[in-house]
């Protein structure tokens, strides 16, 4: 892989910074599949279900419990024990991160917030050639934690493996469906799969499309596009460098893959890892091919200036380095730190945001499923210390129904 430097580097940030979701051309197709959803529910779920998601003409959209607690008792003792410890470590990392309520009283004035669940969150699970376990363990535990009553899980043509894990949570609403219809019906609601509050979880395009169009009447997590992975370091091990970046780089030949350095020694090194580590696998060398690039940076703060301005989904970053980390995903710090941990059984949650989103927020976390409620209570001593500004305020907008509101009590007390 060629590294690049100087004004060619430079112009290789700005290309990055630029990037973002590509959806326009999908979303015509998407708001069909939307409209014939709303339309007729189960029969246009079940149509595109069998289409599309591989459901079988005598299947139920939904899983039932005896399914469940099969996958679950088929399942090996080692695969089980590696759900439990991923669950348990996402479950501690979720408790320590939850929102907490309070108040404060002063003057007669008490303010303060409560924190309240969702009702309800549909768990998006996507399909394909792998069972993406760790996308079910990432969505549906910090719901668990947020106190979430009711937990839906969708998946194209689940397998075995998403259905034990599913079993293991106590997850008992699973169903058969996937793609852009299975959002609308998560949004919308059909016969067989209830609407919910919000949507979570990564998928395909046509995903990402569907939960951008339900986004104003259904709330959503993030849109979610390919793997981004970011590693500034000058003293590392090429090695494991090269490792994290293609690692992240088979999720998808449009992953972008990126290496920052000061060290033009350490950039030959990953350089030459890179096309190693790549050599016997077809999707990684795509992406490093096409979104993957080496950078070397005149300084350190060139580098770090660089690393926020792509506003990666990960970055792994020497230590000592994490404070001048403004805009990312999610941080991994030191040779041993590899990406992949933080995808499985860390603990914190592998759903970030791509894009560039990383500019204006972090990854899923189980504060997505909470509301902040805000709480005044005021005696009548408090409401005097306030009630010439609030009414001054109340005149100037033109609202004297307001500033009656505070005269009227201020009169009485």
């Amino acid at each position: 892989m060629r590294i690049l430097t100087g004004d060619v580097a430079r112009r290789k940030v700005r290309q990055l910074e630029a990037r973002g979701s590509d959806l326009e051309s999908l979303e015509p197709a998407v708001r069909n599949i939307i409209a014939d959803i709303r339309k007729t529910g189960d029969r246009a779920l079940r149509i595109y279900a069998e289409k599309w998601d591989g459901l079988k003409a005598n299947e139920a959209l939904r899983v039932s419990q005896a399914e469940l607690e099969t996958a679950w008792a088929m399942s090996a003792p080692e695969f089980k024990s590696a759900l439990r410890l991923a669950a348990a470590r996402i479950r501690r990392f979720c408790i320590a991160q939850r929102l907490r309520e309070w108040q404060r009283t002063a003057g007669g004035i008490t303010t303060g917030q409560v924190v309240r669940p969702l009702e309800s969150v549909g768990c998006y699970v996507p399909g394909g050639r792998h069972p993406l376990v760790s996308t079910l363990l990432m969505t549906v535990v910090p719901a668990q934690v947020a106190g979430v009553k009711r937990i839906c899980v969708v998946s194209p043509n689940p397998k075995r493996e998403v259905l034990a894990a599913a079993h293991m949570l106590g997850v008992s609403e699973v169903f058969r469906v996937g793609g852009a219809q299975a959002v609308a019906a998560l949004a919308y609601g059909t016969q067989s799969v209830p609407r919910v509050d919000k949507i979570v979880g990564p998928g395909n395009s046509y995903v990402t499309a569907a939960k951008k169009l339900v986004s104003f009447d259904c709330s959503i997590d993030l849109l979610a596009g390919p793997t981004e992975a970011l590693i500034f370091s000058n003293r590392g091990r090429s090695e494991f460098i090269a490792a994290d970046l293609v690692a992240q780089a088979e999720h998808d030949p449009k992953a972008v893959s990126v290496f920052v350095t000061t060290s033009k020694r350490l950039a030959g090194e990953v350089a030459s890892a890179l096309e190693a580590s790549a050599a016997e696998n077809a999707i990684a060398r795509r992406a490093l091919n096409r979104r993957g690039a080496v950078l070397l940076a005149g300084s350190r703060e060139e580098a770090i200036s660089w690393a926020n301005r792509i506003a990666p989904e990960h970055i792994t970053v020497e230590p000592g380095a994490v404070a001048g980390i403004h805009n990312a995903g999610s941080i991994f710090v030191g040779d041993y730190s590899a990406q992949a941990a933080g995808d499985y059984a860390s603990g914190p949650n592998h759903v970030l945001p791509t894009g560039g989103a990383a500019r204006f927020r972090g990854g899923l976390s189980v504060n997505d499923f909470l509301k902040v409620i805000t709480v005044q209570d005021l005696s009548r001593k408090g409401l005097s210390r306030i009630s010439k500004a609030v009414t001054r305020l109340a005149k100037i907008e033109g609202l004297t129904a307001h500033a009656e509101s505070i005269r009227v009590r201020c009169a009485h007390a």
